[in-house]
């Protein structure tokens, strides 16, 4: 098994945490893994990715110029690496930040959730990103719900603890939609 993900958006959207939760879910679970983030200064606001490799197997670079999906929380997200997914590969959009004439690529799947409205639902707009991991487990089932949930707790801060259940119930969210829409 080999699996390679850029995730994107901008901060303070989580894409490190849920990146994070992902790596140590990897790692728990004996799976190989590259994991390079990057961010800019700003504390909120600025650019933010993540590659993550993933593989069963000994991993000779951690570059990957087409990965095979893309987690895109926000419009330039998409805009930059909606084009490098390859062929037959995966792009799963938040559909409350990314209007849909973004996302007619016909020579990939794509997958829209609208990660802030689910989260706005539930009661807290900080959710959306675990809307999207779990939109992201159910579509690529590179690891499963019980590998997050035996690592959340290590990954998030102190001061979040007791969001925990809040968080968990989130990434269930993602999964049932998009389970729904097979």
């Amino acid at each position: 098994m080999y699996y390679d993900v850029i995730m994107a958006g901008f901060g303070g959207q989580g894409i490190q945490i849920i990146s994070q939760i992902l790596a140590f879910a990897a790692i728990k679970k004996g799976l190989e893994l590259t994991f390079l983030p990057s961010y800019g200064v700003e504390k909120r606001g600025g650019r933010t990715n993540v590659t993550l490799v993933i593989s069963d197997e000994e991993i000779g670079s951690p570059i990957t110029n087409h990965p095979l999906s893309v987690l895109a929380m926000d419009r330039i997200a998409v805009e930059k690496y909606g084009p490098e997914v390859m062929k037959n590969g995966l792009l799963i959009a938040n559909t409350s930040l990314i209007p849909s004439d973004l996302l007619s690529r016909d020579d990939i799947t794509t997958v829209g959730v609208p990660c802030n409205d689910e989260a706005i639902q539930m009661g807290n707009p900080k959710l959306a990103n675990m809307i999207a991991l779990g939109a992201f487990l159910e579509k690529t089932k590179v690891l499963d719900f019980e590998d997050i949930e035996a690592v959340i707790a290590d990954v998030i801060p102190e001061r979040l603890k007791n969001l925990i259940l809040a968080n968990l119930d989130a990434v269930r969210r993602g999964m049932s939609i998009v389970a729904g829409m097979n």
